[in-house]
């Protein structure tokens, strides 16, 4: 059974290995995304710099044959919620997201506990190969399975 995408937001990324961090960084926030083993869902609980704290269950469904175009819903759960499927067996990702919006591009970079770099630029309905030259980019691993969140997670 295939699952419905009535309520599915299509993302349409593109993923780039970067060697620094450009600038200036809009704002940043703190992500802890466990993968429930066993399925398409991801928990994920992210920590602004102010203290707000914001817990989501999503759920990914591929639309192509690689990593670069999925659907995705998205719900916020409650303390009592979280708390219930937080202890489903999953594999963790943490990382800290920096936004940078420039010169007409909105970038989100991860920076990975291993000071990996990875940079997403989300093409929304307009796919798109322009990348700005001010991004360091050291590798383009946008269909690469290897870099998604799922593989890196442990």
């Amino acid at each position: 059974m295939s699952a419905s995408l009535k309520y599915a937001v299509v993302e349409r990324e593109r993923r780039f290995i970067v060697a620094s961090l450009p600038e200036p960084i809009a704002h940043s926030r703190d992500i802890v995304d466990r993968y429930v083993i066993g399925t398409r869902l991801r928990l994920r609980e992210v920590r602004e710099d102010d203290g707000t704290i914001a817990r989501k269950l999503g759920h990914k469904v591929r639309l192509g044959t690689g990593p670069s175009e999925v659907a995705c819903t998205n719900f916020y759960l409650d303390d009592a919620e979280w708390a219930l499927l937080a202890v489903l067996p999953a594999k963790c990702l943490r990382k800290r997201r920096h936004i940078v919006r420039r010169d007409g591009f909105h970038l989100a970079i991860d920076e990975h506990e291993d000071g990996t770099l990875i940079a997403e630029i989300d093409d929304h309905d307009e796919p798109s190969d322009l990348v700005p030259e001010w991004l360091d980019v050291v590798d383009d691993v946008s269909g690469d399975e290897a870099w998604t969140g799922v593989s890196l997670a442990r």
